[in-house]
């Protein structure tokens, strides 16, 4: 599959029109809620000392957790996760408004004249909180056929982007009933893409190489399938978050994800639920519904491969060679799918399967911790 394609960098049967649109990929951070241990390095390669006064290796399980737990704002953290897919909506808006304010039309009707596309990745960071990595496209009200309106530029684009960061906010309160206003952190990382099939490209101006790009979200998309700083599993009682195979800094967010979860003012959040996500609820991968190919072409793509590479090894298996290849069109699929049942039988059933999951778990980690 081509990875540009997917990626919204070019777009079938109108390529050049998309690279030559205003285009953007950007990073947006959760703001900080207490300092943390830290891994810095100068342009030469020398680490800088954390501000607890040490330096630290790479791998240090320190790398990402307060440096004074007792200060650090667990409860803030976990909200601003709970709402960081609806913070992310409530840029979009933003972002629709500061474009339809240099086009000189009112944002309603915005979409008449110019279409905002997107697609993003969620990754979380070391301190558990998620990141978004997001590549936007300014096409015409048709989508990716269309020209751009003239008046918006990369510049435009940049800037309008850059502004929708700092106004996004959504008002939330605290369990003692204080406000809490959440944000995007002060960092965002802002490039322009430009069309360039050389992954190495990456001037000095801040701009990214398609070629890199497709790279970056290959690597984002495939890291957020199977990377969390949670655990893999829900959460089901109080009791058994002492057992986790966490960090401790980890650990007390699913512990305040699971006191906040039982709270009458945050019941629509369903933090219990989210626990071991640590409080996110997004999906790790979305994108506009114009943006690129859909993901149902997508599973459809891969489907067809499946079944041809099934054919072609049947064939092989039986003459000895794969043969012309399969026209799809005249092969018929019969399936007989019949349910058998669903999880466990009855609540014994379950309790025992977790406990059997937690004690090998235990098992691997002690031995880990009794290696020489």
């Amino acid at each position: 599959m081509d990875v540009p394609r997917v990626a919204g960098l070019i777009e079938s049967p109108h390529p050049a029109l998309v690279t030559e649109k205003p285009r953007a990929f950007l990073t947006l951070t959760a703001p900080s809620f207490g300092p943390v241990h830290t891994r810095r390095t100068t342009t030469s390669g020398r680490v800088i000392p954390c501000r607890c006064g040490g330096y630290h290796h790479p791998d240090d399980t320190r790398l990402g957790s307060p440096t004074d737990p007792d200060t650090y704002d667990y409860i803030g953290s976990v909200l601003w996760q709970a709402h960081a897919g609806q913070l992310w909506h409530r840029f979009v808006i933003a972002l629709r408004r500061a474009l339809a304010g240099h086009l000189g039309v009112p944002s309603r009707i915005f979409r008449d004249v110019a279409r905002l596309s997107y697609a993003k990745v969620a990754e979380y960071q070391r301190r558990g909180l998620v990141h978004f990595h997001a590549v936007v496209r300014v096409d015409g009200p048709d989508g990716p056929g269309d020209p751009t309106p003239r008046g918006i530029t990369a510049d435009v684009l940049r800037a309008a982007i850059t502004t929708a960061a700092q106004v996004a906010v959504i008002a939330t309160e605290r369990p003692d009933g204080s406000a809490l206003l959440l944000g995007w952190g002060a960092q965002l990382d802002l490039r322009q893409i430009t069309a360039s099939n050389a992954s190495d490209v990456e001037d000095g101006d801040g701009a990214i190489s398609e070629a890199r790009l497709a790279g970056y979200v290959a690597k984002y998309a495939t890291k957020g399938t199977g990377t969390t700083e949670g655990t893999d599993r829900p959460v089901r009682d109080a009791e058994h978050i002492a057992y986790l195979d966490v960090s401790p800094h980890h650990r007390r967010m699913i512990e305040i994800c699971w006191q906040l979860g039982g709270l009458e003012q945050y019941e629509a959040l369903n933090l219990r639920r989210w626990a071991h996500m640590l409080g996110f609820r997004g999906h790790f991968l979305t994108k506009s519904q114009r943006y690129s190919t859909t993901f149902r072409a997508i599973r459809g793509e891969r489907r067809s491969w499946r079944v041809r590479h099934e054919l072609d090894q049947l064939a092989r298996d039986t003459w000895g060679e794969a043969g012309d290849p399969i026209d799809l069109d005249s092969v018929t699929v019969i399936n007989d799918w019949r349910l058998l049942g669903v999880g466990h039988s009855n609540h014994a059933e379950r309790e025992l399967a977790m406990a059997i999951a937690e004690r090998n778990r235990q098992q691997r980690t002690t031995r880990r911790e009794t290696r020489p």
